[in-house]
């Protein structure tokens, strides 16, 4: 969810005053995506690399994402979304970590739009979390698999991404799910996250309804 300092900044205001309307616009971007018929949706909101941001940003994020699990809860539930976070949460604070276990429990039977938070996360540490818990549980070598290796990601009850969207002008995967977008589709847009909505989820959705998906085959 790439710009909302950038969008901040043409405005003449903080990067904070932008991070809290990128957090508004979840919302109405989780509306859209259910009305367009995507029943998987991922958001990157905050990465393992993150934390190199300055205190007062990495702070407001953290409030910014605690106010978002608790004010959104009712919401998310009435609205029959499943939530679940991807990352490391040993290093959120106890609050974040206790709202995100509620909120996952309390949607976990509900069958609408299945919403993904990416939350300290990032896919090389994924991955070295999967290796060291392989490792841990005994499982021989010479038995390890690319299903073992999905078994045990952060994103093992997840599909694969069919279509990664990066906001913003940026074209980099930025360490988001190296392992599951192997045969991703992407699309780049100038748009800034706060101003991201249906039309721009439209243009990505039909450019995506245009490629031709071999998996590497002919």
């Amino acid at each position: 969810m790439d710009g909302n300092g950038r969008w901040a900044k043409k405005r003449g205001m903080p990067r904070t005053f932008g991070h809290a309307q990128g957090s508004e616009n979840v919302e109405m971007v989780c509306e859209d995506a259910w009305t367009l018929g995507i029943k998987y949706l991922t958001v990157y909101a905050f990465s393992t690399e993150n934390w190199k941001r300055p205190s007062d940003e990495v702070n407001t994020l953290m409030e910014l994402f605690l106010d978002y699990l608790t004010d959104y809860h009712d919401k998310m539930i009435s609205k029959n979304m499943r939530v679940r976070c991807i990352g490391d949460r040993t290093a959120l604070s106890e609050d974040i970590q206790n709202a995100i276990a509620v909120l996952e429990s309390d949607s976990s039977a509900n069958t609408g739009l299945n919403f993904t938070i990416a939350i300290n996360y990032g896919g090389r540490d994924e991955i070295t979390r999967a290796v060291r818990n392989i490792v841990s549980e005994g499982v021989d070598p010479a038995d390890i698999t690319e299903e073992t290796i999905t078994a045990h990601l952060d994103t093992a009850s997840i599909p694969d991404p069919d279509l990664v969207i990066r906001t913003s002008g940026e074209e980099r995967l930025s360490n988001f799910m190296p392992w599951q977008t192997a045969y991703s589709e992407f699309y780049y847009t100038d748009v800034l996250w706060p101003d991201f909505d249906m039309e721009t989820l439209k243009d990505a959705c039909r450019s995506f309804s245009r490629r031709s998906r071999r998996h590497g085959g002919l």
